[in-house]
């Protein structure tokens, strides 16, 4: 009798996370691509296991899916162009170019402007949104994080978002990491292997770990 009255237990609370689970699942499906962007654009904290939380992983799944169809085969510059397009919900002008492998965990949140280059190994943590201007170049193994974790270590997996803005004609050296809530003002440059801590300039020059000022650029218009 007490085996049996465990056994019904043990099912009931199986039942019961089922129902908990499928109604969770519910929830994220009922959260839109535009509803989740709208959350983070407000750079509110993300709670872990939240249904912003869950959401985000279901977005990371989906770019995997697509990423692995621009890394994994050839594609020619038409078919990488269509394939970024639908990673980020944006039509992409002809003078886009991208050399794979990419990848991103979410994807929904780039924007792009026209005559954008990114070089091959380039990683993006956009949900907190990545924004890049025209005619800006993006070296080889640049990674944009746009996600901080929370300094308690009791509640470490939650996340604050906060946005990268790259300006136009930016060209960021290889090995570059930029951080979260980075501005990068128009024509400047970020020397190779430096990691951005804070916002740049328009019309500098900035290199190192963190990375300073180098010198001004003089534009001709």
């Amino acid at each position: 009798m007490k085996t049996l009255i465990l056994l019904l237990f043990s099912l009931n609370l199986i039942i019961i996370k089922s129902q908990d689970d499928e109604k969770q699942n519910q929830d994220v499906e009922l959260m839109s691509d535009k509803e989740f962007i709208k959350i983070m654009n407000s750079q509110a904290r993300v709670v872990a296991g939240s249904n912003v939380h869950l959401k985000m992983y279901e977005l990371s799944n989906k770019a995997m899916k697509i990423t692995s169809q621009m890394n994994n085969k050839y594609n020619t510059p038409q078919e990488l162009r269509r394939w970024m397009s639908i990673l980020i919900g944006q039509d992409l002008d002809e003078g886009f170019g991208l050399f794979p492998p990419f990848t991103t965990d979410c994807g929904k949140n780039i924007h792009l402007e026209k005559n954008v280059f990114i070089n091959s190994g380039c990683r993006f943590q956009d949900q907190g949104g990545i924004y890049i201007g025209e005619n800006s170049l993006i070296g080889h193994n640049v990674v944009l994080a746009t996600l901080n974790h929370n300094v308690d270590p009791y509640n470490r997996a939650d996340l604050f978002p906060k946005p990268i803005h790259i300006g136009k004609r930016v060209w960021i050296g290889s090995g570059s990491t930029v951080l979260p809530g980075v501005t990068i003002g128009d024509n400047s440059i970020v020397g190779a292997g430096s990691i951005v801590t804070k916002d740049i300039p328009p019309n500098t020059i900035y290199a190192g770990n963190p990375a300073k000022f180098i010198k001004n650029i003089d534009v001709n218009n």
